[in-house]
């Protein structure tokens, strides 16, 4: 027969209780989505989606101050897929724009530093979408203080988001250089063939951006990543456009790969 004493007892209900409260809490900030879905049937007008958006900024000002009893990765986790379902609700940000994504980044990288790919998607929907370059970089540079070249694996793309976004939308070449210069060092620290075309590649670009701070050359090698890192066809062709008026060319091969031509002149 097994008995249990107080305090085994507390100790056992306390980790319960707290997960009990973490979910309960999660839930009920759910309800607003679920009530979205019960009404998909249903075609939003421009006030419901402003509603809408309003409700959505309150309760991630509610996520910031929620305690999180120790999921800290379930709170991210959970907060990126809603951002998901922010992002991909087409419909919903041709009325009402992306002001809300670095909000979501806020979130996800306050409490998961080291989640790598929520970094992509913040550069993207921040930055390119949201039109918000300053955020996008605060929140990377947050995040990069918190990192190593190891922790986590390949944790040298943050370095790389980040410097194409100095460079290409605030234009600044020496934080660029600099950002790509540290993506270079982390990059190599690693044996694999992936790794080291990155640490080759981010080394190619700060030293274009050494000879010539509006380099053509490094703004296409910038370009090329968004492209391939892309997940959306708007994105891709905002990419492909760029490259082409720099003067680069965009070559599909026959295996469905892309291939990059640098510009004849830099």
């Amino acid at each position: 027969m097994l008995t249990h004493s107080p305090k085994n007892l507390s100790q056992w209900l306390l980790p319960s209780l707290t997960a009990f409260l973490c979910v309960a809490a999660v839930g009920w900030l759910q309800i607003p989505q679920l009530n979205q879905l019960t009404d998909r049937g249903k075609t939003p007008s421009t006030v419901d989606i402003e509603r809408d958006v309003e409700a959505e900024k309150a309760r991630l000002e509610l996520l910031q101050k929620l305690p999180t009893f120790g999921f800290n990765n379930l709170l991210a986790d959970w907060v990126f897929l809603n951002f998901l379902q922010y992002f991909g609700d087409d419909q919903a940000r041709t009325e009402t724009g992306y002001e809300l994504s670095p909000e979501y980044f806020e979130i996800i990288l306050k409490q998961d530093p080291k989640f790598l790919q929520a970094y992509m998607f913040l550069s993207g929907s921040t930055t390119l979408y949201a039109g918000m370059p300053e955020r996008s970089i605060a929140l990377m540079e947050e995040g990069l203080k918190q990192l190593s070249p190891e922790v986590p694996p390949k944790s040298y793309y943050i370095w790389r988001y980040k410097g194409i976004d100095e460079l290409l939308f605030l234009g600044d070449a020496q934080a660029a250089q600099e950002s790509f210069e540290n993506a270079a060092e982390w990059a190599s620290t690693y044996p694999d063939e992936e790794s080291q075309q990155v640490a080759a590649i981010s080394r190619q670009t700060a030293q274009f951006l050494t000879r010539n701070p509006t380099s053509k050359s490094a703004q296409v090698s910038a370009w090329s990543m968004i492209l391939q890192n892309a997940v959306d066809d708007r994105t891709r062709q905002t990419a492909i456009n760029q490259i082409e008026s720099l003067g680069g060319n965009v070559i599909i091969t026959p295996e469905g790969g892309v291939r990059i031509q640098l510009p004849q002149t830099d």
